[in-house]
């Protein structure tokens, strides 16, 4: 059930795929052509393709449109330094602000995961009335927890490192997005 509602919350293996196809677009064009404005423009472009995919398939744009909005929100970090590793300081941040949102969750024991039962048995707090099912919602935020701190114990030391480090950064955002 959990699974399920997370698969949903990601837009399945075809949202997951776009949401990284613009990052994607973003690294290989910066590593390759060394200029943080084509290689945002790459990323942007990709996005909206995808975007425009989608409604010519009539089929929801939800998941292209999050990706949309987190290249534009990585894109003005980018273009506003002139620095591509900053285009992954939003992710970087975002993750860190989930995992204590998670932790804190954990700690007054309203587990996030609890409201994703909630949410398919249609009783978003029905749950919190045994005891099993709530240290059960709490293990699994822990599990929910542990990829956003590892994203950010990674990837936040590369974003500090000296030099050029958005190859690496856009392959680690891409290897500790959807594989974990």
């Amino acid at each position: 059930m959990v699974r399920e509602q997370l698969s949903k919350a990601l837009g399945g293996v075809r949202g997951m795929i776009e949401a990284a196809v613009p990052t994607i677009a973003f690294t290989v064009t910066f590593v390759v052509l060394d200029e943080v404005r084509t290689a945002v423009f790459a990323g942007i472009g990709v996005a909206v393709l995808l975007v425009l995919i989608r409604l010519a398939q009539r089929s929801n744009p939800q998941f292209v449109l999050n990706s949309l909005l987190g290249i534009a929100i990585a894109a003005f970090f980018a273009m506003r330094s002139g620095e591509a590793e900053d285009a992954f300081l939003p992710g970087i941040m975002i993750n860190a602000a989930y995992g204590a949102g998670m932790l804190l969750s954990i700690i007054v024991r309203w587990p996030v995961v609890g409201f994703l039962i909630g949410s398919v048995t249609g009783d978003p707090t029905a749950w919190r009335r045994d005891a099993g099912i709530v240290k059960l919602c709490s293990r699994l935020t822990w599990i929910l927890l542990a990829p956003c701190v590892l994203r950010v114990v990674v990837q936040y030391p590369i974003w500090l490192a000296e030099g050029d480090q958005s190859g690496v950064l856009g392959a680690a955002k891409i290897a500790m997005g959807w594989p974990l």
